[in-house]
């Protein structure tokens, strides 16, 4: 009979979150190129990936290279992903255009939201939180051609208040950037944030011991609490 932990570890996901690929098309935020990996990196990032049935695999703020690089990487390898698009950024140099959402979710891929504007949600109000959650989702599902169902936090910012909000507008998943792994189905799910510096062996040793030890997955899950009741 499997123990309790035995059990919780085959439940366990890793998931990864990716930003942009190779050279940016467009003005890059403060500390953006901390997250940015090259084409040849990505690459080899995906071939360990692969290995990996229990890694599951994300892209945040909707940059071309979503569609340019990632896509036909991922499907020569026959991996799916989840892309995170920021709305408001639609049709501008350097992000996807509303024919590559539509291309992202052709080909396989689930499309989601990254809000609309790329700003912390613990910081607006509650029209603009309304704006980031119900209007942006109704953006990408126009562009995508499929209701958008997931929802990624911009910059892993999160409270009571966002997650409440989150829940209300219908989103079967949110997705956070606090680290170590998730439970598959669970709503809440947190990401590793790949940087730029990033190895497969480091991706290997992840894969390896998700749980991170269990000072740190206490830690960690410590954290989460702190920001969902704060």
């Amino acid at each position: 009979m499997l123990t309790a932990d035995r059990k919780a570890r085959g439940d366990e996901v890793l998931n990864l979150c990716f930003h942009g690929i190779g050279t940016p098309g467009r003005p890059m935020e403060p500390d953006e190129e901390l997250y940015w990996v090259t084409e040849s990196q990505f690459t080899g990032l995906l071939d360990v990936i692969a290995e990996f049935p229990r890694v599951r695999i994300t892209f945040d703020d909707g940059n071309k290279s979503d569609a340019a690089i990632a896509l036909p990487e991922l499907r020569s390898r026959n991996l799916a992903a989840t892309f995170f698009v920021i709305a408001g950024r639609l049709d501008e140099p350097g992000s996807l255009s509303s024919a590559d959402v539509r291309d992202l979710a052709d080909g396989g891929m689930t499309v989601g939201s990254h809000g609309m504007r790329h700003r912390p949600w613990r910081s607006v109000d509650d029209d603009e939180l309304h704006e980031e959650l119900t209007d942006a989702a109704e953006a990408i599902a126009r562009a995508s051609g499929r209701p958008v169902h997931e929802v990624a936090c911009p910059f892993g910012d999160y409270d009571r208040r966002v997650l409440t909000a989150v829940r209300r507008s219908g989103f079967r998943h949110v997705y956070t950037v606090d680290g170590g792994p998730a439970r598959r189905t669970a709503w809440l799910q947190s990401r590793y944030t790949i940087r730029a510096g990033e190895t497969p062996a480091g991706i290997e040793r992840r894969m390896r011991a998700p749980g991170g030890g269990a000072v740190t997955a206490a830690v960690r899950k410590g954290k989460a609490l702190v920001k969902q009741w704060r």
